[in-house]
This record gives C-alpha cells, sequence and structure tokens, in this order.
C-alpha cells in the first residue's frame, strides 16, 4: 500500500486498480512497438513526474537495456530539474545523454527581440523535439510521449513540440492519476511532490498559470468528457461556476490541439477530367 500526500489527493472516481493499469500500459507499449518493428523507445526526461513515469513504464515494458532517456536543459532551467531527472535515470538503470539546448534556441531568439516568453517557450519545446527525434533515429526507437490527459483536453502542449511522439502511454491519465501511479511505482518522492512545471521559466508552475489546483481540474474535465455531466450539474456538485466555465472554455479552445488538422475534401464528379 502507499499513501497519498495530502497536496496529491485524487477524486475517488479516478483512483483506480494500479495493478491493473500498470499491466495495461505495458502491452499498450510492448504491442505497439512490435507492430511498428521496434524494440526501443526514447524518452525526453524533464525531472517532472510524467516524464518519469513515462520512463518508468517503458523501462517494465521494453527493460532498462532499451530505454534511452534525453535530458534537455535550456540555461535557465532549474538545476534540481536535472537532479530529479539524475534520479530517476539511476533508479531505472537506464542509458542517458544530456543535450543543452540553449545555443540552439538562443540562435533563432536573438533574431527576434520582441519575442515573448510564451512565444520563447514554444520554440524550446519544439527544439527539445527535433533533438529526441534525431536521437530516436540514431538509437534505432520510438519517441515516447509524456502528455497526460489533463494536459490534452486544456491543451497546455506545444504543437509538434511536446505533444509530438510516436506513441503516448500516459495520454489517457488525469494528472492527479499520473501522481497516483507514480506513488505506486516507488518513483523518487522528490519527483512526485514538486510543484508541477514545464520549466519554460523562471518560476513557472503549472497551477499558478491555470489558477486552479489539479484535483479541481480534474475533477471538472472527468464529469463533463467521461461522464457526460452539464456544466450546470458540476457547479451544483461543488464548483464555483467561474471554475468550471474556465476550465470547459480552455477545453474547447483547444479542441484544435488534440484533433487531427482538418483537410479540405474536393469533389470529384464521375466523368470530370
Amino acid at each position: 500500500m502507499f499513501i497519498y500526500m495530502k497536496e496529491r489527493e485524487i477524486i475517488p472516481e479516478l483512483d483506480l486498480d494500479w495493478s491493473r493499469v500498470t499491466d495495461e500500459i505495458v502491452a499498450f507499449i510492448q504491442d505497439t512497438l512490435s507492430r511498428a518493428g521496434f524494440k526501443r523507445a526514447v524518452v525526453g526526461l524533464s525531472g517532472g513526474v510524467d516524464s518519469a513515469l513515462t520512463a518508468y513504464l517503458a523501462t517494465k515494458a521494453l527493460g532498462c537495456g532499451n530505454v534511452f532517456c534525453v535530458k534537455m536543459p535550456y540555461k535557465t532551467s532549474s538545476t534540481s530539474s536535472l537532479a530529479d531527472a539524475d534520479a530517476v535515470i539511476n533508479m531505472l538503470n537506464v542509458a542517458s545523454e544530456t543535450v543543452d539546448i540553449s545555443s540552439m534556441v538562443d540562435s533563432f531568439v536573438d533574431r527576434l527581440p520582441d519575442m515573448d516568453h510564451i512565444r520563447k517557450g514554444n520554440v524550446m519545446a519544439r527544439v527539445r523535439m527535433i533533438v529526441l527525434y534525431d536521437i530516436s533515429a540514431r538509437e534505432k526507437a520510438l519517441v515516447m510521449g509524456t502528455g497526460n490527459k489533463t494536459e490534452r483536453l486544456l491543451g497546455y502542449t506545444t504543437l509538434f513540440g511536446d505533444s509530438a511522439c510516436a506513441l503516448n502511454p500516459i495520454g489517457d491519465l488525469y494528472k492527479t492519476q499520473v501522481w497516483a501511479l507514480a506513488s505506486y511505482a516507488g518513483l523518487p518522492q522528490q519527483v512526485i511532490s514538486k510543484p508541477p512545471s514545464a520549466d519554460l521559466w523562471v518560476g513557472q508552475t503549472d497551477e499558478d498559470e491555470l489558477g486552479v489546483p489539479y484535483i479541481v481540474v480534474d475533477k471538472v474535465l472527468h464529469y463533463y468528457f467521461d461522464r457526460n455531466k452539464k456544466k450546470e450539474e458540476i457547479v451544483s456538485g461543488g464548483i464555483e461556476e467561474g471554475i468550471v466555465e474556465r476550465i470547459l472554455t480552455l477545453a474547447e479552445q483547444n479542441r484544435f490541439k488534440r484533433e487531427p488538422a482538418p483537410i479540405a475534401k474536393i469533389t470529384n464528379p464521375v466523368g470530370n477530367k
């Protein structure tokens, strides 16, 4: 048994049999790679819980010799993030590489002095994915996604950046479920307890940006998307209307990020040349 920390609480409806969930994800990884003709996986390891859990599941599925982790710090990245990533690498006994992306990002950013931190964060995310895909070609491995369901639904991701991958083992787990499964897996406590952050600029945290704790976000998203509850029903359950409205508006505005790009269909009547 394991104990959830107070700040990592989960609503009862999302608290699953984590042994069964682990087995299902492991089987998914093994089957997906086998069908694609691959045996190895590459994981971008940030020091956060999402990538740590992905690396753990990949290692459990493929063995430590078939998982390659990549740390990709920028010059402003937290040194504790690198230390946390190292703790996961040591725990899993997997091979790793560090690629500092500072010069790659700066060579682009320095040409655009008006660039704000959001645009710069997008550049960093996309540069990291360039690095990951190049290493995946070298290692003859597939790139594992590390995005959770909460991020996907809210659009809290960069298209062709951290959203890019060949397969996503934790994409159907809400953030609070990621914490729960990470606790079950015995991942380093400092990785689980740290404030979640994309580490795209100094002091950035996910929940500060959202303005709502993840346990509330996940409850709203779960009731709306999985249980087909209407907004009014969710509000009547005790969550402020403004919070529910903000979360669902984000999900709707960012729907395009989680769906394939629409393609214009061209009509071609029979006999037309």
